[in-house]
């Protein structure tokens, strides 16, 4: 091999071996020291955020018996004070309208007020409550708090309420739940305003606001 080719070969596996040597690894490489990043792992959430989002509790079981229906079983952490709810049984015995949001979703915004107006007129005859869908449940709280709704919500960072009822992956979504469990109808769309949530309710669950 003629010397001005050998140097040229050489030359190559150098910049080969160098380019190795400097390629980024990724944050989830199977090796020792190996985290995660920041944006991946959502901020602890404070009793003092807690306390300045000033949510109402989430419901509890009233109803003797196992609940029924696609939630019954499934326990998420109430937005309030971070207890555990069980969602069928905390449901049980009266309607529901659960809507999944999302802190980052522009309609959720826009439609969570409304909510919060229909279920202070609605009063005790039926539970309204938010299903946050994302895990970053700091910014949950943050983004109700600025948005004045007080209204009772549980944590749902891995859309389990979602896959039980068979929603389409969007935001928002609102369940429409009977008092006995089974759902009467999964509303894939944001609510226009407080008159719009209270003909869909009563035309599905019968109750009026």
């Amino acid at each position: 091999m003629p010397t001005a080719w050998r140097w040229t070969f050489v030359g190559l596996i150098v910049i080969v071996a160098l380019a190795v040597a400097l390629w980024p690894r990724g944050v989830h490489e199977n090796r020792p020291g190996a985290t995660a990043t920041a944006a991946k792992v959502p901020a602890a959430v404070s009793s003092g955020q807690r306390s300045a989002a000033a949510l109402a509790d989430c419901p509890t079981a009233t109803t003797p018996g196992p609940a029924k229906g696609p939630l019954a079983g499934i326990g998420l952490d109430c937005l309030a004070n971070g207890r555990q709810v069980d969602l069928g049984a905390a449901l049980a015995g009266k309607p529901a309208l659960l809507n999944l949001w999302a802190y980052w979703c522009g309609p959720c915004a826009e439609e969570l007020p409304a909510l919060q107006q229909f279920a202070d007129r609605v009063g005790s005859a039926m539970t309204v409550l938010t299903v946050h869908s994302d895990p970053n449940e700091s910014m949950a709280l943050a983004r109700l708090q600025d948005l004045k709704v007080h209204l009772p919500g549980v944590q749902d960072g891995d859309g389990r309420v979602r896959s039980a009822v068979g929603a389409v992956p969007a935001l928002p979504i609102s369940v429409l739940v009977r008092a006995d469990g089974s759902i009467a109808k999964v509303v894939s769309r944001p609510f226009a305003d407080v008159a719009d949530i209270s003909e869909t309710v009563a035309a599905e669950l019968g109750v009026r606001a």
